[in-house]
């Protein structure tokens, strides 16, 4: 471990001044041997998925969802190269110019669960921002990285980076969580946990550099009294329905009591195969399971959902503050002044007017991928794409100005 420490601090000393084509072409080359080595990596895959036990789906790759992960590579080589990009510049009256430019973090500790994707993600944004990168794979998930990993080598090779700027940890020992939480002896810049709550409460405990992640993505959707009944139903099936197990799933139900009559019947129906659990006003209307305190705070990641009724924006808002988990909440409402009021009031990272919370993904935001959904308040928030994994540095010019 502290030897990739070393090798990746020395690659990212070369990455920060690699020319924006020469990692662009890495992170092509990844996408053609990605494809190449299909074969190693679906049979990597199928020996994971024959050992898991639970998130099954997430870990699962089959030649669709392969070729997938290669486009995603390729539209972060199209990317904007956010790198030495001029944030803001201006001149003081003695004369100093100063700018204010974008630079890379350096040393990414990458740790993650169930998510092979996550390696060739993670690999390509780190090269597309400047950064070299270590990636500790789940144990759940390891032959499938490693077999991507060796894809990500070959890019790497073919493109003239250092072998040390992308790394996948090869060992499912948990030591090698603790050593790079202690930092790999100050190679470590920033560590991002993607996986679920007891990895990024350990990480958040634990970590002895600086963490950028979400423990929790407890989202939520409100059905307005003002939503139209067709959209409202399709949206909520797909942010609950589409994919049950991913962070932008929508875990809580939100409806105005006094529309619920109306609204809640044909949501109901649009959720076919989803458990409800609801409050005294929900069962009145639509048979359901009842909704515990629990429930109110439950990410469950599988095909149940919780359901309160509400007053209005205001006590929608205030359930969220007192619940939500500041990933990505979303209100449907044909009302603009209402929309408007929850997208002000709401403070999360994400939180979207007539669409689904399934869209809290870096590729819909147009970042290709992501690295994970930060949900704190300093540095990134939201999709982690590669600008969010850059710092800023200032540079002043001058002409001889003493100071007095």
């Amino acid at each position: 471990m502290d030897a990739m420490g070393r090798a990746a601090r020395e690659a990212a000393d070369a990455m920060r001044t690699a020319p924006p084509e020469k990692r662009s072409g890495a992170i092509r080359a990844i996408a053609r041997h990605i494809r190449h080595r299909a074969i190693e990596i679906l049979a990597a895959n199928a020996q994971d998925v024959a050992g898991a036990t639970n998130l099954v789906d997430r870990l699962l790759l089959n030649e669709e969802r392969l070729e997938a992960m290669a486009r995603a590579v390729e539209e972060i080589a199209d990317l904007p190269d956010p790198v030495g990009k001029v944030i803001e510049q201006w001149t003081r009256p003695n004369g100093l110019e100063i700018s204010r430019i974008r630079t890379p973090i350096g040393v990414i500790g990458m740790i993650y669960e169930s998510r092979p994707n996550v390696t060739a993600d993670a690999a390509a944004i780190c090269l597309r921002s400047g950064n070299a990168v270590i990636l500790r794979s789940g144990s759940d998930a390891l032959r499938s990285s490693l077999a991507i990993g060796t894809a990500i080598s070959d890019a790497l090779a073919e493109a003239g980076l250092p072998e040390g700027s992308v790394q996948v940890v090869s060992t499912a020992d948990r030591d090698a969580v603790g050593l790079m939480l202690e930092g790999l002896s100050g190679a470590i810049d920033l560590i991002i946990p993607r996986g679920g709550k007891a990895l990024v409460e350990r990480v958040q405990r634990e970590a002895r550099v600086p963490v950028l992640g979400h423990l929790e993505g407890v989202c939520h959707t409100y059905v307005h009294a003002s939503a139209d009944p067709d959209m409202a139903a399709e949206v909520v099936r797909n942010a609950k329905m589409r994919r049950v197990s991913v962070c932008g799933s929508t875990e809580t139900l939100l409806v105005d009591r006094d529309a619920a009559p109306k609204l809640l019947p044909q949501i109901a129906d649009a959720l076919d195969g989803c458990e409800l659990r609801g409050d005294e006003a929900a069962r009145a209307i639509v048979p359901m399971a009842e909704a515990s305190e629990d429930d109110w705070h439950a990410e469950y990641l599988e095909p149940i959902l919780a359901v309160k009724t509400v007053a209005d924006v205001d006590d929608a808002v205030a359930h969220i503050r007192r619940y939500g988990t500041g990933h990505t909440e979303a209100i449907v409402a044909e009302d603009g002044a209402a929309a408007e009021r929850f997208l002000d009031r709401v403070d999360s990272a994400i939180v979207l007017w007539n669409a689904s919370t399934q869209f809290a993904d870096g590729g819909e935001f147009g970042f290709g991928a992501e690295i994970g959904i930060a949900t704190g308040k300093l540095h990134a928030r939201g999709p982690v794409g590669p600008e969010q994994l850059t710092t800023f540095k200032y540079q002043v010019r001058g002409n001889g100005q003493i100071r007095p």
